[in-house]
């Protein structure tokens, strides 16, 4: 799931003070698990955007809602019954959501309420770790299922670095070594011949930074056609 954090009210507030009236959306998927962007969210940012308002002397109408996936078209179309009334967009959801609305509904102003940080899983009740770094060459089979380019702080391919002690990475005591993790998950499974193999430099240009990445779906374009 995609994991976002809350941006500070006050950068929030200065992003909208110079509006009269607008619509808060939030995103009934990730964020709303990750308990920052769903309809509870909302209403807690509307509150807050109201009390600052009146302290500051002046009007504002807010509108609250929240769409099941920002991300996909189909949800946000009903949006459009009403966003236009509205001056600007504060959008609480990852920063696709952000774009889907952006993109569809110009020239509203969207704003973002939230900063996307990673791909992540919840491990505990509150707490989300980073999982996958969206590499678009992954190496998972033959790593035991863990993933060295989002879980090791050097993102390396070919075992743990000098730092490694007692199972935890040399950045935090707190962070365990991934390498570590791969090693006995691979002689968990009798695979540890897969440590034996020496994995070339990753194609960084199936990753971020070449260029927007795009997948085609052959079977659904023809369905569509």
């Amino acid at each position: 799931m995609i994991v976002a954090e809350s941006k500070p009210f006050k950068e929030i507030y200065e992003l909208v003070k110079d509006f009269s009236k607008i619509c808060i959306i939030g995103c009934g998927d990730c964020v709303t698990v990750c308990h920052t962007g769903g309809q509870k969210q909302v209403e807690e940012l509307a509150l807050k955007l109201r009390i600052a308002a009146k302290r500051d002397g002046r009007e504002l109408e807010i509108k609250e809602e929240t769409v099941l996936r920002q991300c996909e078209q189909e949800y946000v179309e009903p949006v459009g019954n009403y966003v236009n009334d509205y001056d600007a967009v504060v959008s609480i959801a990852c920063g696709v959501g952000v774009q889907t609305l952006a993109e569809r509904y110009t020239p509203v102003r969207v704003v973002p309420g939230l900063n996307t940080t990673f791909m992540g899983a919840p491990v505990e009740p509150g707490l989300f770790l980073e999982r996958c770094a969206g590499c678009g060459d992954c190496v998972l089979d033959k790593t035991g299922g863990f993933c060295p380019v989002s879980r090791c702080s050097k993102s390396l391919l070919n075992g743990p670095c000098g730092g490694s002690m007692g199972g935890n990475c040399e950045v935090s005591e707190d962070i365990p070594c991934v390498w570590s993790q791969i090693y006995a998950q691979l002689d968990k499974q009798q695979m540890l011949h897969y440590m034996d193999d020496i994995r070339p430099p990753k194609n960084w240009s199936v990753s971020t930074g070449s260029s927007p990445r795009k997948l085609e779906i052959k079977h659904l374009q023809m369905e569509k056609e």
